[in-house]
């Protein structure tokens, strides 16, 4: 799901933070003066960043290389989304230390403030649930990556989830993580290795917990935030057990899965909107890394639109060394003329990748579903299933399921960027998925969910055929299906979010339909369907429908809805067979108190017995909250 991702683009060239060291006394003078004027303007409701000290600092120092003049210069919009010490490290002695030079600390830490709105506490330490007692992981399978598997299937075999059907009804929490420091939103799905528990977190502190008890073997810290999954496997001809992962900040990471070392770090793509927000894919000792932009959000009419075009890249995971780079559009953009507004403009551009690769190790292939073209005309890999070769990258076939749709924000705030014809922006969020002997007879097909609410299956063999389609939801650029089905081998599971206001100023006909449903594989049959009642009750921000991506095991199947309730639901019928409110209070491990909200991204996780999950989705019109939530049987 993108609308809007201006909301997760956070700048390049980052460190890796340490947890920072107290403020020196010289700040403390000009920093009571700031602190004292914030807090009565927040008194009185009129919070004005343009006013703040810092404002005149950005304007003097930073904004001629961060409105749009200096193309590898991320914008101040992605700026303004890191964490307020994460720009004052690159300022203060980061890799921005050349360009504040003359700043002094505090108008340092006051460039910070102003670009995020929030105080800088440089004397506050995170807090951090307890270190385990024992230094050696515990022993048990492994269960990582978006789709819990090379084809994305999003299902977990029993020997993996040790949770029979019988006992789900009897859930109960067990222990919780409250994400510290003002988090609003919790995105990346855990993912376990011999009982470690790894995810990311919203101000890029990766942990590494034990999965019974929520204790702590270590922590990391990247420059932004982490969304995607923790990949953890044995790796290079020193055996190494890594861990990797992506960061908002477009950089893909290595660090020791025993200690939360850094081994190494790369830029995915020197584009200055890239990021990571599609998760990362390991096999056979390659990492393959998706990346996407916010270049769409480029509201500004002045910006010369658009050049970002969207990539994998084929990443030795114990090196580090970049072994090859493919392109969803072939050639980069040219210029096509100018806008209304005199600016040039460029294309094809786009088609980024949102979500996580799809592996077909029998065909040697990888499938990627693509989201819109920023500018017209589109190019034909937009919102469309892109397939590579795993070994050498050669893009081997497009299948496009949406065609000319070209689209940015431009089109929102009807500004001169804005293409013509404008396109519905209905991109391929939820990724791809392999249906293993899914289809006719046995053979395999590919599927993917859109955001308009259809489910599209294609053959990998012939694939310029569609085998079926079903439309299940009215859609809009938020509803549909956003994050990812699932599939057990018998039935096809698909969410589907549907807003009861779309809230992007467009009419969408038809009626809601926020729930899941069950599809035969081979034919999209609907099997059943659970649409959601309304526990809302006027809740503001508050939607019944699924959005994040959904986990099934044998015979249940788990869904985080935009209300707060995970649910779980009967795999052959649709009914409900356990739900819990993840929206109320709760004190984390570390001392925090927290509250779930809506789930968006990463979904549930079946993991040795217990059901995980993030919950809070603090964007675009969404319940936020800052909670991982750790169920089990009686909550033993």
């Amino acid at each position: 799901m993108k609308l809007l991702r201006v909301l997760v683009l956070v700048a390049s060239g980052l460190p890796a933070l340490a947890h920072a060291a107290p403020p020196p006394a010289d700040m403390e003078a000009e920093r009571v003066k700031a602190e004292a004027f914030t807090a009565s303007m927040e008194a009185k409701g009129q919070v004005n960043r343009e006013t703040l000290p810092g404002a005149r600092l950005y304007r003097e120092r930073c904004a001629m290389c961060h409105e749009g003049q200096v193309p590898k210069a991320p914008h101040k919009t992605f700026v303004s989304l890191m964490p307020t010490d994460a720009i004052y490290h690159a300022l203060a002695d980061g890799i921005m230390q050349p360009q504040s030079a003359g700043l002094s600390l505090t108008q340092k830490q006051q460039v910070a403030e102003y670009l995020t709105g929030e105080q800088l506490d440089l004397a506050r330490q995170i807090p951090m649930p307890p270190q385990c007692a024992s230094e050696g992981h515990a022993t048990g399978p492994r269960l990582m990556g978006w789709g819990f598997g090379p084809r994305n299937e999003h299902y977990i075999p029993p020997a993996v989830a040790g949770l029979l059907a019988a006992d789900v009804p009897r859930l109960q929490l067990k222990w919780a993580l409250a994400y510290p420091g003002g988090a609003f939103r919790a995105r990346s799905r855990p993912t376990f290795d011999q009982g470690v528990l790894y995810v990311g977190s919203q101000d890029g502190t990766v942990y590494a917990l034990d999965a019974k008890t929520g204790c702590r073997h270590w922590t990391f810290r990247a420059s932004a935030e982490v969304r995607t999954p923790v990949l953890v496997d044995v790796v290079g001809p020193t055996a190494r057990r890594v861990a990797l992962f992506g960061d908002l900040n477009g950089r893909a990471y290595a660090v020791d899965a025993t200690n939360g070392t850094l081994l190494w770090k790369l830029k995915a793509d020197d584009h200055p909107t890239a990021t990571i927000t599609g998760a990362p894919v390991l096999h056979d000792g390659v990492l393959y890394v998706p990346v996407s932009s916010l270049e769409e959000a480029s509201a500004d009419p002045s910006y010369e639109c658009c050049t970002f075009r969207g990539s994998v890249v084929a990443v030795a995971a114990d090196s580090g060394k970049v072994l090859w780079k493919s392109y969803t559009i072939l050639k980069p953009a040219r210029q096509r003329g100018v806008t209304t507004a005199g600016i040039k403009r460029f294309a094809p551009a786009g088609s980024p990748i949102w979500n996580s690769p799809t592996l077909d190790v029998k065909r040697g292939l990888m499938y990627v579903g693509t989201g819109n073209a920023y500018s017209a005309p589109a190019d034909i890999s937009s919102d469309a299933v892109v397939a590579f070769d795993l070994q050498t990258g050669k893009r081997q076939w497009v299948h496009q399921v949406v065609a000319n749709d070209a689209w940015n924000v431009g089109c929102m705030i009807g500004n001169a960027n804005c293409p013509t014809p404008e396109g519905p922006d209905l991109d391929i969020g939820a990724g791809t998925m392999l249906l293993a002997g899914g289809g006719a007879k046995g053979g395999d097909l590919v599927a993917v969910g859109m955001k308009d609410g259809t489910v599209v299956a294609i053959d990998p063999d012939h694939p310029q055929r569609t085998v079926w389609k079903r439309k299940l939801g009215r859609g809009s650029i938020q509803g549909g299906v956003q994050f990812g089905m699932a599939y057990d081998g018998r039935r096809l599971y698909v969410p589907i979010s549907d807003m009861a206001n779309s809230r992007d100023g467009k009419h969408y006909p038809g009626d809601i339909q926020p729930g899941l449903n069950a599809l035969v594989p081979s034919t999209g049959e609907i099997l059943w369907r659970n649409i959601t009642d309304d526990a809302c009750h006027g809740r503001d921000l508050c939607d019944r429908g699924i959005l994040a991506s959904i986990a099934a095991i044998d015979d249940v199947v788990f869904g985080g809805h935009m209300d707060g309730r995970l649910r779980a639901y009967a795999a052959a019928t649709g009914q409900v067979l356990w739900e819990t409110d993840t929206t109320t209070e709760i004190v984390g491990v570390n001392g925090v108190k927290g509250h779930g909200g809506s789930m968006g991204g990463g979904g549930p996780v079946v993991y040795d017995g217990m059901v995980y999950v993030n919950s809070g989705y603090g964007l675009y019109f969404h319940l936020p909250g800052n909670v991982l939530l750790a169920y089990s049987v009686d909550g033993r």
